[in-house]
């Protein structure tokens, strides 16, 4: 029996797609369905998913030579794309994406503003194409980022967009995929993904904050080559993470394993790297992870006994509320594990473990924590897999007759 295609909107009689669009979506749709149905399972000896974790290690490590390959592969649509920016008179920016590639549009959001001098809202994919893009006029500049290029609600957007009149920019990995084709311009993502997602989200939110720098250039915002030159060394700063956090993380996944549940909390543009941590949590693991803003976890009981907290706050606007998440967290019972900037002191009483990373820059600080978060998702993905394997050896000595 054939799949149905997802029903959309944007399909019906009143949608503002030309006939043209509504094939592309419908093509589109049923591709996306068919990748879905392939994803690995929940058993905690999955061999599917075994190998994309194992896999997520070399490309997780290979991420700052990917960031440089992109930067190197746009060089010169990046510049002829920041001319083209600053020159219009864009009123309004829409940073669109699902999954993972809405955390890359929440990291560069504070850098894109502050470049481009205009409200950039990130939105979820089927939000924007079936909610807000009314709100999109010839002044809006729409960037829409999908590894694939084939995000069925991703390409939506992107043709919503493409109907109202606006600047379109897709990022993807896939040259020629759909969004290539549907965008305006686009930039194209060196990055491999053989693993779960790790140098796809780090090379776009690099090739993000390389172009707001460049628009930022043009407008002689004074801020822009400061964080150029910062930006040219994240990098190497990102491969040291990286090797500094490879075993302290693993000692900490091998001592929480055996928990069912997992938080992450941030805040500020760092808020991505929450939302990416728990991501990595749910593809390597059978099991659940989530994340909650550091002012929105004291609306609630936000954590169990037990539960094991990654709290993402490098030194900034957000700590002292970041204090307030820890200090909860420690009071509910839970267990509690701070990244911040080296040097920060302000979690010491609280937590059981802090990853301390270099000072930069908090609009650049999500190319270092979102690295951190992935590690957090290996390690645990990689010591589940280890005590399912114990388990089973175990209960098959167990079962095994004695003489």
């Amino acid at each position: 029996m054939s799949t149905p295609i997802l029903d959309s909107p944007l399909l019906g009689p009143d949608s503002p797609l030309d006939a043209r669009q509504k094939q592309v979506v419908e093509r589109v749709s049923a591709a996306e369905r068919a990748s879905i149905l392939a994803l690995p399972t929940d058993d905690p000896l999955d061999p599917k998913r075994r190998l994309r974790v194992e896999a997520t290690r070399g490309e997780m490590f290979g991420q700052p030579d990917a960031i440089r390959a992109t930067w190197l592969r746009n060089e010169q649509t990046l510049r002829d794309l920041a001319n083209t920016i600053a020159g219009a008179s864009i009123d309004r920016v829409f940073l669109v994406g699902a999954g993972d590639s809405l955390a890359v549009m929440i990291a560069a959001r504070s850098i894109l503003e502050e470049m481009l001098g205009v409200a950039c809202e990130p939105v979820q994919s089927l939000e924007f194409a079936y909610y807000r893009s009314h709100l999109v006029t010839e002044r809006s500049l729409v960037i829409a980022l999908s590894s694939s290029g084939e995000t069925t609600r991703t390409v939506e957007a992107a043709l919503a967009a493409q109907h109202a009149g606006a600047m379109t920019l897709g990022l993807t990995n896939t040259p020629g995929s759909t969004l290539d084709i549907e965008s305006q311009t686009t930039l194209l993502i060196e990055a491999t993904r053989v693993g779960w997602p790790t140098q796809s989200s780090t090379a776009a939110v690099a090739l993000l904050f390389r172009l707001a720098v460049l628009v930022g250039a043009h407008r002689g915002i004074h801020r822009s080559a400061e964080l150029s030159t910062a930006l040219d060394g994240l990098p190497e700063l990102m491969a040291g993470v990286l090797a500094s956090l490879d075993e302290p993380i693993a000692a900490v996944a091998a001592t929480e394993a055996h928990r069912p549940m997992y938080l992450f909390s941030a805040a500020g543009p760092n808020w991505a790297a929450a939302i990416v941590g728990a991501a990595k949590i749910k593809e390597t693991t059978p099991d659940h992870a989530v994340e909650i803003e550091v002012e929105e976890f004291h609306h609630y009981n936000s954590q169990k006994p037990g539960e094991p907290m990654f709290l993402i706050a490098p030194t900034g606007p957000s700590v002292p509320r970041a204090v307030d998440t820890g200090t909860d967290a420690r009071r509910f019972g839970g267990q509690l594990y701070v990244f911040t900037t080296i040097g920060e002191t302000a979690f010491a009483e609280h937590a059981n473990v802090i990853f301390g990373l270099p000072a930069i820059d908090e609009t650049l600080s999500p190319l270092l924590y979102l690295p951190a978060a992935q590690l957090v998702g290996y390690h645990l993905g990689m010591a589940k897999f280890a005590a399912a394997e114990a388990e089973l050896a175990a209960a098959s000595e167990n079962e095994t007759p004695r003489a």
